[in-house]
């Protein structure tokens, strides 16, 4: 049971969460013609009145990006307002998960793009560890991530989730917590919901761009902190082997934040991660508004302002 926030962006405004709702005829609900971002925030643990967002200004772009894969337009001002004007209604007192949500409303049959209406919305949830930050265990999904010329990877499109869902849910059920899924070569590509890194002889190693991942911010973010306090980082081809020697493994995600791998298929991994820890505590420092050095990245929320 999800703990919603109490107010919801929909058809333009902010209503009651219970208030919130689409026709069963909706075409996204049919179709997976949908895109969506997550995004945290959390109280400011120095001011009670500020409410902070990770990132914002990334996946507000992203999530305009991938509403031009669907053939529409939205605007990243309109997306962060919404968002603001939310989060002001809500005033949330713990970390929450945010999700906005670019769908095609029109109620018709066909799958298609054109002459087919579109509608916007953001609702909310509380949200602690989405993963143990102790550590995950992962087995290789018998399912395989799709391919950029099958479906924009680039953006986070709905339909494209039955196949992390498969995955998941796979994984579970076999006894493991999370998935890894490899892509039409063969290499790893990403977990259900996660990049991945590791590190070898110092060095911080991620599948790049052309291994059909999605583009995290996290992802991102974590890329940029390694090079700036010195880390060598590559981004290349994964093989499934190198998980198993690595000196560290870990997975980076908007909900999951940094997590370890601890258990590949049977394989323990090592328990000395000084290099993940330390990015992981560097990012707490920044999503917590304690990192002047990284004040950008963080976009304050005053819940008293109109």
């Amino acid at each position: 049971m999800h703990d919603f926030l109490p107010y919801a962006w929909f058809k333009g405004k902010c209503v009651p969460f219970q208030e919130a709702q689409i026709s069963i005829a909706t075409h996204a609900l049919h179709y997976g013609t949908a895109a969506f971002g997550g995004m945290r925030a959390i109280p400011d643990p120095l001011n009670d009145n500020h409410i902070l967002l990770f990132r914002a200004d990334k996946h507000v772009k992203r999530l305009s990006q991938s509403a031009r894969l669907l053939l529409t337009e939205l605007s990243e001002d309109d997306v962060m307002n919404s968002i603001i004007t939310m989060i002001k209604a809500n005033k949330p007192k713990k970390p929450i998960y945010l999700r906005p949500f670019v769908y095609t409303s029109d109620l018709g049959i066909a799958p298609r793009l054109h002459n087919i209406e579109t509608d916007f919305l953001i609702y909310g949830i509380e949200l602690g560890d989405y993963l143990s930050p102790d550590g995950v265990s992962c087995r290789f999904s018998s399912w395989s991530r799709q391919e950029d010329n099958s479906l924009p990877l680039r953006g986070k499109i709905s339909g494209a989730y039955i196949t992390s869902s498969l995955a998941k849910t796979e994984a579970v059920l076999s006894g493991f917590d999370e998935a890894l899924l490899l892509n039409s070569k063969g290499k790893i590509s990403e977990a259900s919901g996660m990049n991945l890194f590791i590190v070898r002889d110092g060095m911080l190693i991620t599948p790049g761009v052309d291994q059909d991942i999605l583009e995290g911010i996290t992802r991102a973010s974590v890329i940029q902190l390694a090079e700036d306090i010195g880390i060598k980082v590559i981004e290349r081809p994964v093989d499934k082997t190198e998980l198993y020697i690595a000196d560290e493994v870990f997975l980076t995600g908007t909900a999951a934040k940094i997590t370890p791998i601890k258990r590949v298929e049977s394989t323990i991994l090592s328990k000395d991660l000084p290099i993940m820890t330390k990015l992981r505590e560097l990012l707490i420092s920044i999503t917590e508004g304690r990192d002047k050095t990284y004040e950008s990245w963080v976009t304050r929320v005053n819940l008293d302002s109109l």
